[in-house]
């Protein structure tokens, strides 16, 4: 790697010829403050927070896009540049509701911190305020166009990151806003909810939808059974907005706060993983014994399955027909759980706890309510759930860890590695090669298809079978899979996509701030949890053998068909 010589506040540092200025000083233990620039992101240099003076430049320079050059000397801390960097903040502040200590993001925002940091007491501006309508017509998100400082990251986001290209700048000056095209809502665009944009915002501009106020209305209601089941991959990132170091495996936790809060029973998502699992894994038997459609891709992330049928609803017959782990434990929530209770099913709330904004649109879809009873009541995200926890004044360090209800509480190692790019691929192939072989796998351990990587490819000798997979996440990554098949030239059997980085443990309703290494700790999390499981396999799991023996048949039995499999349709958006 190249190398240059360069002098940072009196430092003298050895910094590769690629990095910026903002780059080499953070490396070397400098902070240099920056609004809009993020990590994984194109930097722009929109809001000159990050400002410096250069030695021989003619103004004070914006130090995230600035590039390093030999001899260069760069002052970060002098009077010029404090006062600068100021007067750019107050003037951010100027213009921004003043409402921080009723905000969604209060103590948890950028600009908020940053005014802290420099020192700000008093603004000694007093700039108009935009009065824009919120773009909230949309079961995900929320959007306040108010609170936005413009600092593009959104749009890199959903441009880059994604490859769907939601928002972009629109008009000039005062006026300008990040908007979708037309200024339509998030609900006419071709928004996948799947919330990268809010993982991203260091304000309140865009936040997921705050349906906490309704669980805790159906948990005060006497005549309300509430039930909630909680996604793999929150067991892993709840403890980050309790004030844990990322990475913390806090399940036990997570279900006594649970049973604190007045939920009458707490269950794991990981049991309808594995459910999903053996009718997934089935379907896929099917079409390679029987010619079906191949590739046959998953369908248990919301974000990437409106993202095909937005953009690719011509190839919707690859999708599997296997509903999400959400929607099947929402449809056994409100038919064999009722059943087995007594219990009336319009008298059962569902909720679940998910890392996903999606979720909350998947939940309200039409096909996902019978009788007139939607099966998943409430989706709360990671954030929100954490938010409840705080509001009832719950010790989350101190409390005792607790166990799940049965019997969707009984789970495995497969079940638990959903939450991380490649699990369920590596759960489905567990299954599917035992199922197809007859013989037990000497390693259940699929390490080719795990990690950050966008796009991974495996191939495996399965009797006389060759079995080609794929694994795909972000949405970028999903097109180029998709531009594949749509051309012809996939040869894989199966994919897995998830639409967020690193798959759900990078969900867009995870704890912020998230990078790289706060998504690689949750996920050691995860196969941490997987390998210390009893059971590791999702055809083994006691409970789910029993739902089936008693109730539901087989797998893609017609029971389990009427419940647990659905059809997917093309959407038509702006």
């Amino acid at each position: 790697m190249d190398m240059v010589n360069v002098t940072i506040d009196g430092r003298k540092l050895q910094v590769p010829k690629s990095a910026t200025v903002l780059t080499a000083a953070k490396a070397s233990g400098i902070k240099v403050p920056s609004l809009c620039y993020h990590p994984e992101l194109r930097p722009e240099g929109a809001c000159r927070v990050c400002v410096v003076e250069v030695e021989g430049a003619k103004s004070l320079v914006a130090s995230c896009v600035y590039p390093v050059n030999e001899g260069m000397v760069v002052h970060t801390n002098t009077p010029a540049v404090r006062e600068a960097r100021k007067m750019i903040v107050e003037l951010l502040l100027a213009n921004h509701p003043q409402d921080c200590l009723s905000c969604q993001r209060s103590t948890n925002c950028e600009l908020q911190d940053m005014a802290a940091d420099l020192g700000i007491r008093k603004v000694r501006f007093d700039g108009e305020k935009k009065n824009l309508p919120l773009d909230c017509n949309n079961p995900a998100l929320v959007r306040d166009p108010n609170k936005c400082i413009l600092c593009g990251r959104c749009i890199k986001a959903c441009s880059d990151r994604q490859g769907v290209d939601v928002y972009s700048f629109a008009k000039r000056g005062f006026d300008t806003t990040v908007t979708p095209a037309f200024d339509v809502g998030l609900e006419l665009s071709p928004c996948t909810y799947c919330g990268q944009c809010a993982s991203v915002c260091p304000t309140a501009a865009i936040v997921e939808k705050d349906d906490t106020q309704a669980v805790w209305d159906a948990i005060s209601d006497p005549s309300k059974h509430v039930i909630v089941q909680t996604a793999p991959a929150t067991r892993v990132a709840l403890g980050e907005a309790l004030g844990m170091n990322s990475g913390n495996i806090v399940t036990g936790k997570m279900v006594s706060s649970l049973r604190r809060l007045g939920f009458d029973k707490v269950f794991d998502t990981d049991f309808t993983a594995d459910l999903t699992i053996l009718e997934e894994g089935h379907e896929l038997l099917h079409r390679l014994q029987t010619g079906g459609q191949l590739p046959m891709i998953t369908s248990c992330s919301p974000g990437w399955v409106n993202f095909i049928e937005i953009t690719y609803p011509d190839l919707l017959p690859h999708l599997s027909t296997a509903k999400s782990p959400q929607q099947m434990f929402g449809a056994l929530a409100k038919t064999y759980y009722a059943e087995k209770t007594g219990i009336d099913p319009k008298n059962i709330v569902s909720v679940s706890i998910m890392p996903c904004t999606a979720k909350k649109a998947e939940a309200v879809r039409p096909e996902f309510a019978h009788n007139g009873v939607q099966d998943v009541d409430f989706v709360l995200t990671t954030r929100e759930l954490a938010r409840m926890i705080k509001e009832a004044g719950i010790d989350f360090a101190a409390i005792p860890a607790e166990e799940y209800d049965a019997p969707f509480g009984i789970a495995t190692g497969a079940g638990v590695i959903f939450g991380s790019s490649g699990g369920v691929m590596e759960a489905a192939l567990r299954t599917v090669v035992e199922v197809l072989t007859g013989k037990e796998l000497e390693s259940i351990d699929f390490k080719a298809v795990r990690g950050l990587t966008g796009i991974k490819e495996a191939a495996l000798q399965v009797g006389d079978l060759t079995v080609k997979v794929a694994v795909a996440n972000t949405l970028s990554n999903a097109r180029l899979i998709m531009d594949k098949i749509r051309a012809g030239e996939a040869d894989y059997h199966f994919i897995e996509i998830m639409a967020c980085p690193g798959g759900c443990i990078g969900g867009g309703g995870q704890p912020v701030p998230v990078c790289e290494e706060t998504r690689l700790n949750r996920i050691a999390a995860i196969y941490e949890c997987d390998e210390s499981s009893q059971i590791r396999k999702s055809h083994e799991n006691p409970a789910v053998k029993e739902l089936y023996d008693t109730w539901l048949g087989k797998p893609l039995g017609e029971k389990s068909h009427h419940l647990l499999h659905t059809h997917y349709r093309a959407q038509v958006r702006c």
